[in-house]
């Protein structure tokens, strides 16, 4: 195995249609075929994708609803052209942003002992 790392280093650094073939193998290849994999196993089937929806969880539903929605206002406020470095900021001091105008930012708030210990029970 070594050597064939040899051999492959010293023909990609001597021959340029090597080196273009190589990385195109390495490149597009795996690609290609993951492509195809996706399109093969994606199921188009309706009646499937209903019989799923229908059997998922209420927590799942709410959550892709919530996602909707904040897609929905950050792809509102990019139309409108307002500034959304505040989203990046409050994301790295682990802040969330509110839907109020005035009051953007708001610190996630921490469990207090008395509801931690009611879940634990």
């Amino acid at each position: 195995m070594p050597m064939l790392w040899r051999w492959i280093v010293n023909k990609t650094r001597d021959s340029t249609p090597f080196f273009l073939a190589f990385a195109t193998v390495c490149g597009v290849v795996p690609g290609v075929i993951g492509y195809f994999v996706m399109q093969t196993t994606n199921s188009g089937n309706q009646q499937l994708e209903a019989e799923l929806r229908r059997n998922a969880r209420p927590e799942s539903m709410r959550m892709g609803q919530v996602n909707k929605e904040r897609l929905a206002e950050f792809l509102g406020e990019l139309q409108r052209k307002e500034n959304t470095n505040d989203r990046y900021v409050a994301a790295l001091k682990g802040e969330t942003l509110t839907r109020n105008p005035y009051v953007r930012i708001q610190p996630i708030p921490k469990p207090s002992n008395t509801e931690s210990e009611k879940e634990q029970k």
